[in-house]
């Protein structure tokens, strides 16, 4: 193990080491076997505060090993919290012995190394080693001092907190793959309160970055601030046709949700409405996203899916033609298509197909631009009962909406108690613009506003 040090930094066990563990465990397959072991060792700090003062503070460490076994198409897991030899040896008898109580399944199998190379990234920053815990803590009041401050219909804070995160993670195959990566992480976030009449509105906001110098905490506060007091005197608006403008933190959350419905689990099993319309046009002409893990600016990006793949740019969608899905080995074996280096997992689980880092292209135009043009419009600014509201496999949805109206070009009154309803399939067809104002979210997801029309609002009769 590595030694620990005055930092989070050091105390981080090093990626060589980690593939050294996994590799010697791999040494260890057997001519009937493959082997593939993950390992992992992650530091986390969490901050929470409540009317200026500490709530809790919590430093967790954590290791992870998880080990598969295949023999004639069955595959056997085991998994543990530690990385002691002794443990170790039990997870290894573990995986041998459930493989033989496994159904055979002529596509499982471990990954197989594509020849594809790795493209370099850093998503490590020693930085983050060197800020204290009472930094972490003053991080955090500050904000909630930020928003409280802001506007004098703010009456509360529910919380303010600050996160980060170390880690290290290393992959072996009996395949010959090896692939060991690094990242740090860090955040804020904020729900604001402010009375109104006999109910209280929410307003709630976050940011997230490789290290906390690069934070935004005042455009955190301003946009909690802002939603929640926007949001005073909402009525309920008149049930019609509706253009929805959503800014990048809305978008994402839609646009997410959808492409998540091109992952090769979901279409071999039926269960996208996607299956089938590879080369047909399913969205507006001036929409086009990919997977692109390789773009270092995007929180989501890496060097290795997580079947120890070097990751690439995965196109989903181009000028609104459906291009591909995304696959993991398995899911590429059963589709014929082979795997997109699209493998998503914990050392503790599974791989699975998932998208990694959405990246929606820009298009042209700014959010307030979009404002200016709409006649009759809703801005919004919450989304409520999205994953239940959704039927992933017909695409029909309906979910609660809150945001203000826009009329004649102009901010007006706010709205809430009130639902948008469509399909998934209409609402990439019915995309009117894009803007030039991409960002990079928490969540992995690159993209600008987006402005979507002939939605469906129900409100008042």
């Amino acid at each position: 193990m590595a030694a620990r040090g005055n930092t989070a930094v050091d105390s981080i066990t090093a990626p060589q080491e980690l593939l050294d563990i996994a590799s010697e465990i791999v040494a260890r397959a057997r001519p009937d076997e493959q082997v593939e072991v993950a390992c992992s060792h992650r530091q986390t700090t969490s901050v929470k505060t409540y009317d200026g003062a500490l709530e809790s503070l919590t430093v967790a460490d954590s290791f992870g090993v998880g080990i598969r076994v295949l023999i004639d198409g069955r595959e056997g897991f085991a998994s543990a919290g530690s990385l002691d030899p002794t443990v170790i040896d039990s997870m290894l008898a573990n995986a041998r012995d459930n493989a033989t109580f496994a159904e055979a399944d002529d596509y499982a199998g471990i990954a197989e190394d594509d020849g594809v190379q790795a493209v370099e990234i850093d998503l490590w920053r020693d930085e983050l080693g060197e800020v204290t815990n009472e930094e972490k803590i003053n991080t955090a009041l500050r904000l909630e001092q930020m928003v409280r401050d802001a506007d004098t219909r703010i009456t509360g804070v529910r919380n303010a907190g600050y996160g980060d995160s170390f880690g290290a993670f290393a992959l072996a195959s009996s395949s010959g793959i090896r692939a060991a990566t690094r990242a740090t992480s860090s955040s804020v976030s904020v729900s604001a309160l402010a009375p109104d009449g006999d109910k209280t509105q929410t307003g709630y906001a976050y940011d997230g970055a490789r290290q906390p110098g690069d934070l935004d905490l005042q455009k955190v506060a301003d946009r909690a601030v802002r939603h929640t007091v926007d949001m005073i005197g909402a009525t309920k608006p008149k049930s019609g046709k509706i253009r929805l403008l959503l800014d990048q933190h809305v978008a994402a959350t839609i646009l997410g949700l959808i492409a998540s419905t091109l992952s090769g689990d979901r279409v071999i099993k039926g269960r996208s409405p996607y299956v089938d319309r590879v080369d047909e046009t399913i969205g507006a002409e001036i929409l086009t996203f990919a997977d692109d893990p390789t773009d270092p600016a995007s929180l989501g990006a890496d060097s290795h899916d997580g079947e120890g793949l070097a990751c690439r740019r995965n196109a989903l969608v181009t000028n609104g033609v459906l291009r591909g899905f995304i696959h993991d080995s398995y899911t590429g074996r059963r589709s014929g298509e082979g795997s997109t280096a699209s493998a998503i997992r914990g050392a503790r689980g599974l791989p699975g197909p998932g998208i990694q880092a959405l990246c929606v292209a820009p298009g042209s135009g700014s959010f307030e631009s979009f404002v200016d043009d709409t006649e009759v419009g809703l801005v919004v600014y919450n989304l409520a009962g999205l994953h239940s509201g959704v039927n992933p496999v017909s695409g029909d949805f309906s979910v609660g909406v809150q945001g203000r109206m826009v009329r004649d070009g102009q901010l007006a009154e706010p709205v809430s108690e009130c639902t948008i309803a469509s399909t998934l399939q209409r609402l990439l067809l019915d995309v009117e613009a894009i803007g030039d104002d991409l960002v990079h979210l928490p969540n992995g997801v690159s993209t600008p506003s987006v402005v979507i029309g002939g939605m469906s609002l129900s409100g008042a009769a």
